[in-house]
């Protein structure tokens, strides 16, 4: 752990080089959406595209998180963003010389979600290692709030990049953005040594991840936590990708509308995470996690009501504050109970589960929001997970898990 006097430097620079690195790349993710959207105005399409998000994360994000205890984070990050920048640059000097399709676009997304899955693990691992333990909730949700304020910015940048300049420039951008957070990493990034994987021993990396799901296995809180989390995660599916069309079908189909939604979601989250950094939840974790649980469901129900559309947007809002009382519990849990020689192969698992669950829950909700109204669904949800909530704050296990650690004092925790 970083002494007293040099652990801010180190995590601000840490959390520089990730936020710039994510705002090139929101700039290149609404672009390539946008650009598929206005090009070939197919559902068909953008299924591919959602497709070629997620399924690469899905499927590498187990492996990447033995990496990220194998082998040095900070390089696993670097390697990563150098994958998709150079990635990058080639679909946009492809572009700018006029070799451009739609499979192109498809290629670019799928490598970009592998580079993706890799980093996410190792980034959520690494960051215990720079931060003190009582202040991780404090740093966590000062992260939360950093990528609202980015997800707020980005989607408004790139759509006024898109229209006064070609695709390629915006690809451009995002080259420009990773190569400066992989320099903030390469030069002005000091980073504590690691707890690793035995490396005396050759393991292969199918041992490594066996491990790693035995020690959830063995951890009941763990799989518990996993378990209540994937089912939020159906529940939250339908507002998450079916509220643009609800509001399209009630309120009309003005863009202004569906900007609206966005901004005032990701508004909501930049609140939210600055409410928890300062505030930093409940003594018991679980209890901060079972309100924003709570939370959502009675403002999904609200939101099935078809309100008038200011009411519409307040809810977005107050389910965007809600939405890091819930994640950033939730990651410090993990960070500070699992052991660190795990702790990339854990969040690589829960990041396979967070990657899979959402996209396979709408090929459900999807086909059924053309046969029922979305507000049925949503009040359904919304009710559900309401008694999701109320479940989950009787489990003796995650109180446990979400109890204060003995050894932070209990004025960090106020």
């Amino acid at each position: 752990m970083e002494s007293q006097s040099s652990w801010k430097k180190h995590t601000i620079f840490f959390l520089a080089s990730q936020n710039i690195s994510l705002f090139g790349s929101m700039l290149v993710q609404y672009a390539i959406m946008w650009h598929i959207t206005l090009t070939t105005q197919s559902g068909t399409m953008m299924m591919i595209s959602i497709i070629c998000g997620f399924i690469p994360t899905l499927i590498i994000s187990p492996f990447a998180g033995v990496w990220a205890d194998r082998l040095e984070r900070k390089k696993v990050i670097i390697l990563s963003d150098a994958m998709i920048a150079i990635t990058t640059l080639a679909m946009a000097i492809s572009f700018y010389f006029g070799f451009e399709s739609l499979w192109q676009l498809f290629v670019v997304m799928a490598i970009r979600s592998f580079g993706n899955g890799i980093q996410t693990p190792a980034v959520s691992a690494l960051l215990p290692q720079l931060v003190p333990n009582e202040q991780l909730t404090k740093v966590n949700g000062i992260q939360q709030s950093i990528q609202a304020c980015v997800s707020i910015i980005s989607p408004i940048l790139s759509g006024a990049l898109l229209s006064i300049t070609p695709i390629e420039q915006i690809f451009g951008i995002d080259v420009l953005t990773a190569a400066l957070a992989i320099g903030i990493l390469l030069f002005l990034l000091k980073i504590p040594t690691q707890k690793r994987i035995n490396g005396t021993i050759k393991v292969s990396y199918f041992t490594d991840l066996r491990d790693g799901i035995i020690y959830i296995h063995h951890h009941d809180f763990i799989k518990t936590l996993f378990v209540f989390c994937a089912f939020f995660f159906v529940l939250v599916s339908p507002i998450a990708f079916l509220s643009p069309l609800q509001t399209t079908r009630n309120y009309g189909p003005d863009i202004w509308r569906l900007t609206a939604i966005e901004v005032t979601f990701s508004g909501g989250m930049m609140i939210g995470g600055a409410l928890i950094a300062l505030w930093k939840g409940f003594a018991n974790k679980l209890h901060t996690m079972v309100l924003s649980i709570l939370i959502n469901g009675v403002f999904i129900i609200a939101m099935s009501l078809i309100p008038p559309f200011w009411i519409y947007l307040a809810c977005m809002a107050i389910i965007g504050v809600s939405m890091p009382l819930f994640n950033t519990p939730f990651t410090v849990l993990l960070q500070q109970k699992v052991d660190p020689a795990y702790l990339g192969r854990v969040f690589g698992v829960f990041s396979m589960i967070s990657s899979s669950v959402m996209p396979l829950a709408m090929l459900f909700f999807g086909p059924l929001a053309d046969v029922i109204k979305i507000e049925w669904m949503l009040f359904v949800t919304g009710t559900i997970m309401a008694i999701e909530g109320w479940v989950m704050s009787r489990n003796k296990k995650l109180l446990r898990a979400g109890a204060p650690d003995p050894g932070i004092q209990p004025s960090a925790l106020q």
